[in-house]
């Protein structure tokens, strides 16, 4: 069975994009009602009705790993329970993202060695490879964008501090985003984001 998809390479957790979509989910829409939205109204405001479609398939993908209360927090609460739950959303969505936390970003900080850099993806995409082994034939290009999207995923949660210079931030949890993964027996998800085991 796949472990892995490069979906996540579609885009990071856009915050602006991802609330409007979480508030039309709220609405609970028909297919008709989704369609217009994104391609007529262009609530993303993208310069062409594919790149709409595609990112809102994508927000749309992560944001159905969590329910309606997830949705009205990402759509209305503060912003840094909003940008957390989407990377929560994100890890659900992605087991890559989810893997390269645990195996790369949580070694180097039990290590004190407050950096990423290329060659510990290198070094982690090979060892995904032994666990999907239907990746390798993923271009490197797929490689690259992932590597990239990933980076900024964890510079938006406030993970690491920049994409050029990458040097983690250790992350504080908001205590209502604690309290939903608790409620939601999401325990998995909220180790892999506090980055403990």
């Amino acid at each position: 069975m796949r472990r892995y998809n490069a979906e996540i390479s579609a885009g990071s957790l856009m915050l602006t994009e991802s609330r409007k979509i979480a508030t039309l989910l709220l609405s609970n829409p028909s297919d008709a009602q989704w369609n217009h939205a994104i391609k007529i109204e262009n609530i993303l405001q993208k310069n062409t009705p594919a790149t709409a479609k595609r990112q809102a398939s994508l927000l749309r993908k992560r944001l159905m790993t969590l329910d309606t209360e997830g949705w009205k927090l990402i759509a209305e609460g503060e912003l840094e329970v909003s940008t957390q739950l989407l990377l929560c959303a994100a890890i659900k969505h992605s087991v890559l993202l989810g893997d390269f936390l645990q195996d790369v970003y949580f070694t180097q900080l039990n290590r004190m060695e407050l950096a990423l850099n290329k060659h510990l993806w290198d070094a982690f995409w090979s060892e995904c490879t032994h666990r999907d082994p239907e990746i390798k034939q993923w271009s490197a290009s797929t490689k690259a964008k992932l590597f990239e999207v990933i980076i900024r995923i964890l510079v938006e949660a406030k993970y690491i501090y920049s994409s050029r210079k990458m040097t983690i931030t250790p992350p504080i949890l908001h205590p209502a985003v604690i309290s939903f993964l608790k409620r939601h027996g999401e325990l998995g998800i909220l180790s892999v984001m506090k980055v403990s085991r």
